[in-house]
């Protein structure tokens, strides 16, 4: 009889997370979460982790049921090796490498080598990771070659089958929100909107009909653009969730 297979979701508190954690949630029967304080310039997300799995409990039952550990780790030092928009209080800007400043040099790859010791120890077989490369800022550790050499490299350095999979990788930011009502209904799409956050400037002060945060940075433009063209592909919102992998 084949094992039933157990996930880890880097699961950072922002919009496409989420969307990952609750796929997770429904193609997995057991999941886990892991989170990252890197010394970012803000701790909103971080808060908002706790807040997305509180509402997964209270209003996803099925989901609430598979649903495990969080863990949070204490990455500080990448913050201090790092000179940039997400780690210090600088403006956004293109720099010379044709990246944006907000690219923190080795991020994912960092992330997934320390989510993958958790896993090990956890017995969970397969990293979830919300990377794209459709609507993205262009960082090459979100890159689908990138992780699947990652993947490759971790397997063979723990000598046991570690799995990445990343289920927004072709898709852009529309079809992230399409993901979310499929999987969710409209009760998943409050819960982004309300509970996530994805400014790089941090802003809860503002709230949008996508979300929160000041509707200018990189992050809340892809965010609002994908929004408002989902939208207008569903106007009245007709749509119900389904358990695509029948897991209950």
């Amino acid at each position: 009889m084949t094992k039933p297979r157990r996930a880890l979701v880097l699961f950072s508190g922002g919009q496409d997370s989420t969307v990952c954690l609750a796929w997770a949630l429904s193609n997995f029967h057991y999941v886990e979460t892991i989170g990252f304080d890197y010394d970012q310039r803000h701790s909103i997300e971080t808060e908002c982790r706790l807040a997305v799995r509180s509402q997964i409990y209270a209003n996803f039952p099925t989901w609430g049921g598979r649903l495990g550990d969080d863990h949070l780790v204490d990455l500080s030092l990448l913050g201090q090796l790092s000179d940039t928009a997400l780690t210090q209080q600088r403006a956004i800007e293109m720099t010379s490498t044709g990246l944006p400043n907000t690219f923190v040099p080795g991020r994912n790859l960092i992330f997934f080598n320390f989510a993958a010791a958790v896993a090990y120890r956890r017995e969970l077989d397969v990293m979830v990771g919300g990377m794209c490369e459709t609507d993205y800022s262009g960082y090459p550790d979100c890159r689908d070659n990138t992780l699947k050499a990652l993947q490759v490299a971790l397997s063979l350095g723990l000598d046991t089958p570690m799995g990445i999979e990343t289920p927004l990788m072709w898709l852009d930011k529309a079809q992230t929100w399409e993901m979310a009502a499929t999987l969710g209904g409209e009760a998943l799409i409050r819960l982004i909107v309300e509970h996530t956050h994805t400014c790089y400037l941090g802003d809860r002060s503002q709230r949008h009909e996508w979300g929160y945060g000041c509707g200018h940075c990189p992050a809340c433009a892809l965010r609002m653009r994908g929004y408002k063209a989902w939208r207008s592909r569903n106007p009245s919102g007709d749509f119900e969730a389904t358990d695509r992998m029948g897991l209950g």
